[in-house]
């Protein structure tokens, strides 16, 4: 048996296999840790399961001690009480979904934030998220902000209390790898990108800011109890941070706007 131990957001994962495949894939994205702190959430995973991707389409069965999700590439089984967890995978890409699918229920679960589809860039230390429908520009947004280091270009982790709102490093990258950065940064904008022959930006109400980025969350509730922490952590979100709609050329002019 292999193990790591891993840090997402300010939680420690603990993930075992009997696969050095499967433990291989957390090598490049990953925050691994030396500690003997008690991990938050532990998790078996193992390969050779189902066909390669197919669709998004998860099937979720809750019982009375354990919730499972359940896609073509990979299947999950975790108690209710989101501590431990088996997956099983069909390849590295199933595996990050399959993460991404337990990571973003496991934080609802606990009322700690949200995992939001979007990049993230640091300017002058202050976190700046970049959202929006698939192809209006996420990760060209986060390439054009080069040289400014990058804390996610598809899935940004949001840590949301009462009083503050930050932003960690995302292992769940989809095309730009950068350097794993350890600490949180506090969230100043969200921008809704919409690519334009000219640059402009318009702040949003914190009601339709709430309507546009809910179906931007990654989620997957298998209750309306869920549901309704998901709205009460978006309502904490928009409460703290402005959201534009952001209008912009393909260069970093636009920065010219935020800084």
């Amino acid at each position: 048996m292999y193990k790591k131990l891993l840090k997402i957001g300010d939680h420690t994962v603990a993930v075992t296999s009997h696969s050095t495949t499967v433990i291989n894939m957390f090598n490049s994205n990953f925050l691994s840790i030396n500690s003997s702190i008690k991990e938050d959430l532990s998790i078996l995973i193992n390969d050779n399961y189902g066909v390669p991707f197919v669709d998004y389409n998860v099937v979720i069965t809750k019982s009375q001690d354990s919730i499972s999700y359940k896609r073509k590439d990979y299947f999950i089984t975790v108690d209710c009480n989101y501590t431990n967890a088996t997956i099983l995978v069909h390849n590295e890409l199933a595996l990050k979904h399959a993460l991404m699918n337990l990571y973003s229920s496991f934080i609802v679960h606990h009322n700690w934030g949200l995992l939001l589809h979007s990049s993230c860039v640091i300017d002058k230390g202050m976190a700046h998220i970049f959202s929006g429908h698939s192809g209006a520009g996420k990760s060209t947004a986060a390439t054009l902000s080069q040289p400014r280091a990058l804390l996610s270009d598809e899935a940004t982790i949001i840590k949301i209390t009462t009083h503050t709102v930050t932003v960690f490093d995302s292992p769940f990258r989809s095309e730009l790898n950068a350097k794993c950065l350890s600490k949180p940064y506090k969230l100043d904008t969200i921008h809704l990108l919409n690519q334009s022959l000219s640059n402009s930006r318009e702040r949003l109400t914190r009601g339709n800011s709430l309507l546009h980025l809910m179906d931007k969350v990654f989620y997957w509730t298998e209750s309306s109890t869920e549901t309704r922490k998901i709205f009460k952590l978006l309502h904490l979100l928009v409460n703290q941070v402005p959201v534009y709609n952001l209008y912009f050329q393909k260069n970093n002019t636009f920065w010219e706007m935020i800084s």
